[in-house]
């Protein structure tokens, strides 16, 4: 066993009880470690490698590169080809190609047990707006979801638990995934085996919901499941002059449209949220011709499977019903339109608890919040469906340089102070997860 293992061993079995031996100190590189002391604290030991300004300037470098070259689902390979180049550099061995461009690799001792942390990879089409050095040279291609960060921290968290993986007792399996934007990558990475033995899942989302330093998560229920909808009403053509010889498939739409929102606001409890919207009509191609046929699109959202599952079904019934009531008919697809259904993300609560009292150490305990439940969805939630894990939002707002602009915006401006702080929370939470997991013990940390 060497020191470091030693170590952290020490630290997580034996219980703190004086300030003498309430911490240890660890300063390693990638080619020495040296003799701890006992005047810093686990928090050190993690933020210290996250935060040295060699490794710092690297996860800018790296997520720069990503931010100039944005992939689209399914089209991650340079981005690809970048994390499998740092992590030859690193020494770390991967799997390549999984899903068509996802990268899984593994540090530790390659036994169990394992633990999985996920980032996402790929861009959005949207043209940048921002002026800047770095500013994507691809035209209508954009990380305007902070996905290249994402990336980054979780190179960053490589170079952290490389250098430290003699500590852990067990396998850390690292997750980049492609095609999050389409709801479609991590599902395509489960069917490749990546959950393979693993026992816990972590993945971390940079939010402006809260500034640069702030963290935010919830037990149970966090993110809503998100589900699509497109109905093609049908009924005659005709001249708009002579409406009775025809039937009115536009009519049928508009109280389509009308009788949705009811679905919510009538139906549902206000105590459970959901959120039915129409976002699409389309219908006609002149002003005086009544069409045969009318669509409408949308989506839904509710943060439990039996209300997600109830209000799909509501909207089967209430669009059918209409289009009957105007003697049409009604053909309505849940699975397409690009955005397949996602499930409501669920935090295991044990892992969340686990997640949160280790960003408590790295950003403080004034730093780490109890979010609100989140209209947004991820499909990181089908990870959560197969095993136990936690989600985070990383804040990284910063109002006086002006990171203020929502994800999907062509102004989206990350701020890469977070960087450090998301590769630390990541190992740390592996780190201790495999300690804790392997000694069949509480968590402790200082």
């Amino acid at each position: 066993m060497g020191i470091l293992q030693l170590i952290i061993l020490i630290f997580f079995l034996i219980p703190i009880t004086t300030s003498s031996f309430s911490c240890l100190n660890l300063q390693s590189s990638l080619n020495s470690v040296t003799v701890p002391d006992r005047n810093s604290s686990f928090k050190e030991i993690i933020t210290g490698l996250a935060n040295d300004a060699v490794t710092v300037n690297w996860m800018k470098r790296i997520r720069r590169e990503i931010h100039e070259n944005p992939e689209l689902a399914f089209e991650e390979f340079a981005t690809s080809a970048v994390i499998r180049r740092e992590l030859d550099r690193l020494g770390v061995g991967y799997q390549w190609p999984v899903a068509g461009t996802g990268v899984v690799a593994a540090i530790g001792s390659g036994s169990k047990p394992f633990v999985a942390l996920r980032a996402d990879m790929d861009a959005l089409p949207i043209q940048e707006m921002v002026e800047w050095e770095h500013k994507s040279k691809v035209e209508g291609k954009m990380h305007a979801c902070g996905h290249d960060a994402h990336v980054t921290m979780l190179l960053g968290a490589a170079k952290i638990l490389q250098e430290i993986r003699d500590a852990l007792q067990g396998t850390v399996i690292l997750i980049f995934q492609p095609a999050e934007e389409r709801g479609v990558g991590a599902k395509a990475m489960i069917q490749e085996g990546v959950l393979e033995n693993v026992e816990a899942i972590f993945g971390i989302h940079a939010v402006l919901d809260y500034p640069t330093g702030m963290v935010g998560a919830r037990p149970g229920e966090f993110l809503a499941g998100c589900g699509s909808f497109r109905a093609k009403i049908s009924g005659r053509g005709g001249h708009a002059a002579g409406p009775q010889y025809s039937i009115d498939p536009i009519l049928a739409v508009s109280t389509s449209v009308v009788s949705l929102q009811n679905i919510v606001s009538r139906e549902r409890d206000p105590l459970d949220p959901q959120v039915v919207s129409v976002a699409m009509i389309h219908g006609g191609t002149a002003f005086n011709v009544i069409p045969d046929a009318a669509t409408i699109g949308g989506t839904f959202r509710a943060f439990s499977k039996k209300s997600f599952h109830a209000v799909r079904e509501r909207i089967e019934e209430v669009i059918k019903a209409q289009a009957a009531v105007h003697r049409c008919s009604a053909k309505i697809d849940f699975s397409g339109m690009g955005q397949p259904t996602i499930p409501p993300t669920v935090n295991d609560e044990r892992i969340y608890e686990h997640a949160r009292q280790v960003s408590m150490q790295i950003v403080g305990e004034e730093n780490t919040k109890t979010s609100p439940l989140c209209m947004g969805s991820e499909d990181f939630a089908f990870y959560l469906e197969k095993v136990a894990g936690s989600f985070l939002f990383v804040g990284m707002r910063n109002d006086k340089a002006g990171f203020v602009h929502p994800p999907h915006s062509p102004y989206y401006v990350l701020d890469e102070e977070v960087l450090p702080i998301g590769a630390a929370i990541h190992a740390a939470f592996a780190l201790s997860y495999l300690s804790d997991s392997s000694n069949n013990s509480h968590l402790r940390l200082p």
